[in-house]
């Protein structure tokens, strides 16, 4: 952590061309964030009614679609050929390719986007200042980009540890954020919060020209009143992760000891991290359902548990299921109403480790 900024990074970097240029993740698999993505779209048509969108990491076109579907100009920029592919055999005009400031300026000098969406890639881009240099470059003078992400301060408070592995280089607050954007010319000029991954941050972002609005100065108070911009925030964050993390081994080896069979559900990135620092194995897991058939017949990393259809939840009725993609919970759990009045259990590891 920078205590000049208070900019939240990991030290150790994978390079993203090993990360990103072939990816098993898709968007369109998770019904909440296709659902979120659809409220997103139809709300930016209805407030801008932008003339030009481009969306950076547009995965499978999960978003644009609906671009698209209203004969928006839009293009995706998606640095894995496989996911790319996917999206143009859905229609939807993708560029494979990082986004970069020189990217910007070559997509620049032919239009420049009047809207600029990237969702869940900010936090991924080690060059931070090359991002937001790429933005300010790409931008039509009264244009926005609007970026989400993961939120430092809730994953602080509700001790998300899982949220942190190689593809999320940084962890932001408006704090960390505001004289980046302020160093390229830009500006904050709207805040919001939304519940999706554990709780994130929505910023619209314009030239600075434009001035930022109430939500912002009431954001900036309120992470500085629970001191964001001080050692002592973070200090409790690794010992509370440990906690957790003893409570759920403890919890495991309780229901074994009873004779319960184990599996889990959502073989999430988070979920590595979450297993690997649990040092929970095939030994403990029988298997990880997973709705996306990319991850289906592979392993969880390190772990080496396999991962199978979420029909194998019902067909097999594990006695409890470690629920990996908490984040996704009330969706999980509405999906699978009928393994839960067959007896099954789901064991929410974060915020706190509890049987549901």
């Amino acid at each position: 952590m920078c205590t000049e900024c208070w900019l939240l990074q990991i030290t150790d970097l994978v390079p993203p061309v090993e990360l990103f240029s072939n990816y098993i993740y898709f968007s369109s698999y998770s019904d909440a964030w296709t659902q979120h993505a659809a409220e997103c779209a139809a709300r930016y048509r209805d407030e801008f009614a932008p003339n030009y969108v481009i969306e950076i990491a547009s995965n499978d076109g999960y978003l644009l679609r609906h671009f698209a579907e209203a004969n928006t100009p839009h293009l995706g920029i998606e640095p894995a050929e496989n996911i790319a592919t996917a999206a143009r055999e859905k229609g939807i005009k993708t560029r494979t390719d990082f986004f970069t400031e020189k990217l910007a300026q070559e997509l620049a000098a032919e239009k420049p986007a009047d809207l600029i969406l990237a969702n869940n890639v900010f936090a991924h881009a080690p060059d931070i200042n090359d991002f937001v240099a790429g933005l300010k470059t790409l931008l039509a003078p009264e244009g926005r980009a609007i970026l989400e992400f993961p939120h430092a301060v809730e994953m602080i408070a509700q001790d998300e540890f899982d949220t942190i592995y190689h593809e999320h280089v940084f962890y932001f607050t408006l704090t960390a954020l505001e004289p980046v954007f302020a160093r390229h010319a830009l500006r904050v000029t709207r805040a919001e919060r939304t519940p999706m991954h554990g709780g994130s941050l929505r910023i619209f972002v314009r030239h600075e020209s434009h001035a930022a609005d109430e939500t912002v100065a009431a954001l900036r108070a309120e992470e500085n009143q629970s001191g964001v911009g001080s050692l002592s925030y973070y200090q409790n964050f690794s010992a509370n992760a440990s906690a957790i993390r003893d409570q759920l081994r403890d919890q495991i080896a309780a229901l074994k000891a009873e004779g319960k069979t184990l599996a889990a559900y959502g073989a999430a990135a988070k979920g590595s991290t979450l297993l690997n620092f649990c040092g929970i194995t095939a030994d403990d897991l029988a298997f990880v359902a997973d709705c996306s058939p990319h991850k289906q017949g592979k392993l969880m990393p390190g772990a080496h548990v396999p991962i199978v259809p979420p029909e194998e939840l019902a067909d097999r009725a594990p006695d409890v299921t470690l629920l990996l993609a908490w984040n996704f919970a009330d969706e999980i759990l509405a999906q699978q109403q009928a393994y839960r009045n067959a007896g099954g259990k789901f064991l929410i590891p974060i915020p706190e480790v509890r049987l549901v």
